[in-house]
């Protein structure tokens, strides 16, 4: 603990945002970043608790009292060093994760936690500018093979983690560019996609081959990669979003928020959509209707192409602006959360559900809705009722879907590989093995635990990779 009475004397400090004026005129990274002088402050607050609530927290298990006083001693190569043990991919989770280790800190209790994701992050970027972080090469080769399909973080953690036991790791992605839906679902400012660039050439440096434009159950037959590889990993994402099945569903300008967001990213990476395909916001109404981090994303979004306004409706009651925290603490709580993207220009609406679509020449126009209330039957299950006379309607020339995702998609490689799926849809394996119902296959990420968090994926790829790496070699030095 490198000062004791830190969280006495130093008031938390984190990082800020250029103005919102500003930062809407563009798709880049908007967060200022403090000084390492300042991080090292931030890192001296670390209580070093004798029971660090922060690991239970993080679902990574990253050290964080360990890397928070390296910072505070002015160790940062030890601190990525650190960090590293437990995290592939610490800039991606230090820029999109949610911080579930700061709502676990000991100082939430105060409302005053630790800027745990900000000394990540900053940890780092110091490490890729100081030129710390290389290729980890293996000292010989075990001569096995191993297909990992999907290229998100769950794939791409589980690859590394392979390549540097030895094995030969070939990554295949449907989609042009590697990345999932961290390079299509993210937008650019919140996440630009250079970081995935640079790990990609370490990565390539340590023998993994990637494979973009190859969509397994489509271009290939899945049984092609059982017949000549001797593991096969299924990483891809939950890709099967929720529908809306009400009256004028079918209406133009209705859209999925996967085939809104993903477009805007290709913009950036330079890619022209033809018009036909195109689906932007300038000058329309937009209503997004879900309240998650893919509805603010299409808020965000929305905003930076020029849209009129922006209404985003959730089907849940509003959440407590604080949490009990004698009741929460340190499980990740149910509150109000206000995105940067919220704070730029949003109506926000709760318990609300959409009644139907009303369109003009086949496009959409108005959506109908009515304010519901939530109570708990007398088994404790909440019941939805609509509230009678509180039916409203928004002009909308544009509606993004973003509910979430159900499953990942069945139909092609799933199907013809015939693996058992769970209650939910998801691929069934355990979070021990991760193996399959089909020999040699294994899953992870969002394919086996459904819709989740980057860092769940990258937690999900490196403990496939061990239980890869012990079915392959009967044994395994990865870390758990």
């Amino acid at each position: 603990m490198g000062k004791p009475t830190g969280f006495l004397e130093i008031q938390r400090h984190d990082r800020g945002y250029a103005p919102v004026a500003d930062r809407i005129q563009h798709f880049r990274e908007f967060v200022i970043p403090l000084s390492p002088e300042e991080v090292a402050n931030q890192g001296a607050r670390c209580m070093d608790c004798g029971i660090p609530y922060c690991h239970n927290g993080c679902p990574v298990n990253n050290l964080i009292p360990d890397w928070n006083d390296l910072v505070y001693r002015d160790k940062w190569q030890e601190a990525i060093e650190t960090l590293h043990r437990t995290n592939n991919f610490p800039e991606f989770t230090g820029r999109v994760c949610p911080a579930p280790c700061e709502a676990a800190c000991t100082l939430n209790l105060e409302d005053d936690p630790v800027t745990i994701k900000t000394i990540e992050c900053s940890i780092v970027d110091k490490a890729w500018e100081e030129g710390w972080i290389k290729p980890e090469i293996p000292e010989s080769r075990t001569g096995k093979q191993v297909a990992i399909i999907g290229s998100g973080p769950s794939g791409m953690a589980c690859a590394q983690q392979l390549a540097r036991a030895g094995h030969r790791v070939v990554v295949f992605e449907k989609n042009d560019r590697i990345g999932g839906l961290m390079r299509y679902g993210i937008p650019d400012f919140k996440f630009e996609k250079h970081h995935i660039d640079r790990r990609m050439a370490q990565m390539r440096a340590e023998g993994v081959i990637f494979r973009p434009n190859t969509h397994v159950g489509v271009d290939i037959p899945i049984a092609d990669l059982l017949e000549k590889y001797d593991a096969v990993v299924l990483a891809g994402g939950s890709e099967k979003p929720r529908d809306l099945n009400v009256p004028g569903r079918d209406l133009q300008g209705i859209h999925f928020a996967m085939e809104f967001l993903p477009q805007q990213n290709r913009r950036v990476a330079g890619d022209t959509i033809p018009p036909e395909r195109s689906i932007t916001a300038t000058g329309k109404r937009v209503v997004v209707i879900g309240g998650g981090d893919t509805g603010s994303d299409c808020v965000g979004t929305s905003i930076r192409q020029g849209a009129l306004s922006v209404v985003q409706l959730e089907l849940l009651p509003k959440p407590p602006e604080k949490e009990e925290k004698l009741l929460t603490w340190p499980y990740w709580p149910q509150k109000l959360r206000t995105s940067t993207s919220h704070e730029e220009g949003c109506e926000r609406m709760w318990s609300v559900n959409t009644k139907y679509f009303e369109g003009k020449d086949g496009q959409v126009k108005k959506l109908h809705g009515i304010k519901v209330e939530w109570s708990q039957d007398d088994n404790g299950r909440w019941q939805m009722k609509e509230i009678e006379g509180s039916e409203f309607e928004l002009d909308a020339d544009l509606v993004l879907l973003a509910m979430g995702f159900v499953h990942p998609v069945h139909e092609g490689m799933l199907k013809e590989l015939g693996v058992e799926l769970d209650p939910r849809g998801n691929v069934k394996a355990d979070t021990k093995s991760y193996r399959t119902s089909i020999d040699k296959v294994f899953a992870a990420g969002d394919m086996r635990r459904g819709q989740s968090l980057v860092v769940w994926a990258i937690r999900e790829g490196r403990q496939a990779a061990r239980a890869v790496d012990e079915y392959l070699m009967g044994y395994s030095e990865l870390p758990a």
